[in-house]
């Protein structure tokens, strides 16, 4: 009989066949490289008896396997299910081919594919358990190694070059292995077998403490280890710059108030809080409270910060363990602490292992730049642009490829909510719910991401920083042109906000060559990137609520106060926050007391110098600001919420100048945060703004009785606390308002919350509580931030709409 049409064997009752053997190749889409999915493949074709090999490609991961059709699909099942725990797979496609034979399974050389690069760079990744438990151990040869690493952890697209992912494609390159590293490199058995960064003592990278003069740090004298000297100077209040995986840190001892307040004075941080680093969840819990999502977040392999509530409210910020402090300067006025674990070994080691000397418990870790600048990842810029910022650089030599800061997070209503989406997230795709053509949306100009897509896919960038300076812009140019090549997407278009002034609208004019450039409302993108990380599909519109601090709207002036209805191909603009007058443009944001004083000039509320805004404003620039309101001199009007957040901060008396973006907003969440109303303010009824029709049945929001209650509190000496509570609450409530309106015009049920005022999370839980519990779906991002952070997805999404056809019509309903 033909062997490959099968095989007589005799058996009870008459003859069976046992199916002739076939071939496939099959094809791994997703994150499959770098994180043991070929020695997963290996050890699975051998339990099941099948003959093959499998190698990286551009394409993803690629196996050729013979055996017989039951264990042929049993692999292709399996591949799938049973993935290592860092793989994300996206597809499993296979083909028949013709029979090789063979015995055995190999793994092959790497090698690139035919077409387009296909395959998912993994994000980086927290030091395993594995790794950190041979690394503690003394009897290991990797004992207190600042580099261990494995397939389960370590770098990955801080380090990648090229495609396919392997050890000549990332800056591991230049450290030739040893023989022991490379015998585990060779092992498909062992943990380490093509993880690209492994080292050891052995073959490198090093370590190595800078300290300017080059003598010897102080308070080191005889001391050599690089580590144990940094702890030294950190213990002692000085400053470390430290090379993480995606550029460097800054460093000081959190406990330490001088430290905290010399990094904050050199840095030109103003008051914006820092984050910190402790050693592990019950140092994190002596100092924030912890739910079970926020433990997840804190100990998982992406280690974001994450915006925990403090767990004392003490006036100096200090923890409830007396054994664990964080100084009051760490984050000035927050209710919330920015916490986040150590994620790399260099981490472990300077927070201190088990018998190591006494040194700081929490360290401050903020990005290694000037305030707005991207953070810096090369050893000579960071000696220099660092310079008048640390007193040493705990350093080492494997160069980072690609700038990637910390990711920060926040967690509200049990759920996940980015602030910025980095380390640990970049470059994962987000998917889409409709294919898109091959493109490049720019983002904004502030919290710069971009974003290139294709198909169903989405590839947000890592934080690039806010698009003022030379620096950023190249930073950007760079990183785009990184992207671009490790997804293998050649974009066919452009994308960028309808501000004309934007500077990432500037860059993708220039560099469009002949492609289009579909400008995107501001506001409208926020809804589309929302719409999208959900998978709604455009076919229905949403109700979309559209607040933050600055967008360019149709009509040339400052939007943030939007109500839209909105899909992927337009808008409508059902209502918005009264105009006011913004006086001085940025001078304005800068000083909230002025928008404090706008926002009750357009009112009709009187000046009173018993208001702190008022109190808070020079007296000359009171008199020139009331003549530049009353002639609209330098005053574009405003609807934006964020602008309304600061009026209202100021009014209170909790912020009247912000040293950074959002301060007034941030502060005044606090308040409301850390206030303790009693009975009569809990009963007290939200004040409710004031709606009117105006042309085309658009409604306007106007906050006046707001603002009157707000001063009514005021001259009552009601707590500042009570009255951030009472307008949150106020807040929330004209948007249910809104959205029923809106509801029974237009028979719509699903409600998209997005810009960065619902970073808030009082307002965010707040509104998407009474909205749910009104009947209406309602969508936050998850994903992708509300801030201009995800602004880039939801421009690829409505340009690459426009530049498809049109899709089919939708049967009658």
């Amino acid at each position: 009989m033909n062997p490959q049409r099968g095989t007589a064997t005799a058996a009870p009752g008459g003859a069976r066949f046992t199916a002739a053997p076939e071939r496939r190749k099959v094809t791994v889409r997703g994150v499959v490289q770098g994180v043991g999915f070929r020695p997963f493949v290996y050890a699975l074709a051998g339990e099941l008896g099948l003959s093959g090999h499998v190698a990286n490609t551009g394409d993803g991961v690629v196996a050729e396997v013979e055996g017989g059709p039951e264990a042929l699909a049993a692999f292709c099942g399996r591949i799938s299910s049973d993935a290592p725990p860092l793989a994300v797979v996206q597809s499993v496609t296979h083909e028949p081919m013709a029979l090789a034979g063979g015995r055995g399974f190999s793994i092959a050389e790497s090698r690139g594919s035919g077409g387009t690069a296909r395959t998912l760079v993994a994000p980086d990744t927290a030091t395993c358990a594995d790794c950190l438990a041979e690394m503690r151990d003394p009897a290991d040869r990797r004992h207190r190694h600042p580099f261990i690493t494995c397939t389960h952890c370590g770098p990955r697209f801080t380090i990648v070059t090229g495609l396919p992912y392997d050890r000549a494609h990332t800056t591991m390159e230049r450290f030739p292995m040893c023989a022991r590293c490379a015998r585990e490199y060779a092992d498909p058995r062992d943990r380490r077998f093509h993880a690209q960064p492994v080292a050891c003592h052995d073959c490198g990278p090093r370590l190595r403490l800078h300290v300017p003069g080059g003598g010897e740090p102080p308070g080191t004298a005889g001391e050599g280890e690089p580590v144990a000297a940094a702890r030294t100077l950190l213990a002692e209040g000085h400053v470390v710059a430290v090379k993480g995986l995606g550029g460097y840190h800054l460093a000081c001892d959190a406990s330490n108030p001088a430290a905290v307040r010399l990094l904050r004075e050199r840095k030109a941080r103003g008051d914006k809080p820092f984050a910190v680093m402790v050693r592990d969840l019950d140092d994190a819990e002596r100092l924030v409270e912890l739910d079970p999502v926020a433990r997840g977040l804190l100990s998982g392999g992406r280690r974001p910060i994450v915006l925990l509530r403090r767990r004392t409210a003490s006036a100096d910020g200090t923890g409830a363990d007396a054994g664990l402090t964080v100084a009051g300067e760490v984050a000035p006025r927050s209710a919330d602490l920015g916490i986040m674990l150590p994620y790399t070994p260099l981490h472990h080691l300077l927070l201190g292992l088990p018998g190591d000397a006494p040194g700081p418990r929490a360290l401050v870790m903020t990005s290694g730049n000037l305030g707005g600048e991207p953070i810096v990842t090369d050893d000579a810029e960071a000696l220099e642009r660092l310079a008048p910022l640390a007193d040493a650089w705990l350093t080492h030599d494997r160069p980072i490829h690609v700038p990637c800061d910390d990711s920060v997070v926040r967690v509200t209503g049990g759920e996940q909510l980015p602030v910025r989406r980095s380390r640990g997230y970049a470059p994962f795709p987000v998917n889409l719910p409709v294919p898109v053509t091959p493109a490049l949306a720019v983002g904004g100009d502030l919290k710069n991401t971009f974003c290139v897509g294709e198909g169903h896919h989405a590839w947000l960038s890592a934080h690039v920083g806010d698009m003022d300076d030379l620096a950023t812009l190249t930073a950007f140019d760079g990183a785009q042109r990184q992207l671009r090549h490790i997804t293998g997407v050649r974009p066919e278009l452009l994308a960028a906000d309808r501000h004309p002034g934007y500077r990432s609208a500037g860059w993708a004019g220039r560099n469009a060559e002949g492609r289009p450039v579909h400008r995107v409302q501001h506001h409208h993108a926020h809804i589309a990137s929302v719409m999208a990380e959900h998978g709604l599909d455009g076919g229905d519109p949403v109700i979309g609520v559209a607040f933050d601090g600055t967008g360019y709207g149709d009509d040339a002036s400052v939007w943030g106060g939007e109500f839209l209805l909105a899909d992927y191909d337009g808008y409508r603009r059902l209502a918005h926050l009264s105009p006011v007058p913004l006086p001085g443009g940025d001078a304005a944001v800068r000083r909230p007391y002025r928008m404090a004083l706008a926002h009750l000039y357009a009112a009709g509320i009187a000046w009173d110098h018993l208001l702190p805004c008022a109190a808070a404003c020079p007296e000359d620039e009171l008199k020139a600001l009331a003549v530049q309101l009353e002639r609209g001199l330098g005053c574009v009007p405003t609807s934006s919420m964020g602008r309304l957040f600061d009026a209202a901060a100021s009014l209170a008396g909790v912020c009247h100048r912000s040293g950074y973006e959002a301060q007034a907003a941030m502060e005044f969440e606090a308040a409301a945060a850390m206030a303790h109303e009693d009975e009569g303010q809990r009963a007290a009824r939200d004040w409710a703004f004031t709606l009117r029709v105006s042309a085309g049945e658009t409604l306007t929001c106007d906050p006046a009785p707001v603002l009157a209650g707000i001063v009514a509190n005021v001259r009552a000496g009601v707590p500042a606390g009570a009255t951030a509570t009472r307008f949150h609450r106020s807040v929330a409530a004209l948007v249910l308002r809104v959205c029923r309106i809106a509801r029974e015009r237009h028979r719509l049920g699903t409600v998209a919350l997005s810009g960065g005022v619902f970073a808030n999370s009082l307002l965010s839980a707040a509104c998407a509580r009474l909205l749910r519990e009104d009947g209406f779906t309602v969508l936050r991002h998850r994903l992708v931030p509300p801030n201009d952070g995800g602004l880039a997805l939801g421009q690829l999404m409505i340009a690459a709409r426009r530049d498809a056809p049109p899709p089919p019509a939708r049967a009658a309903r």
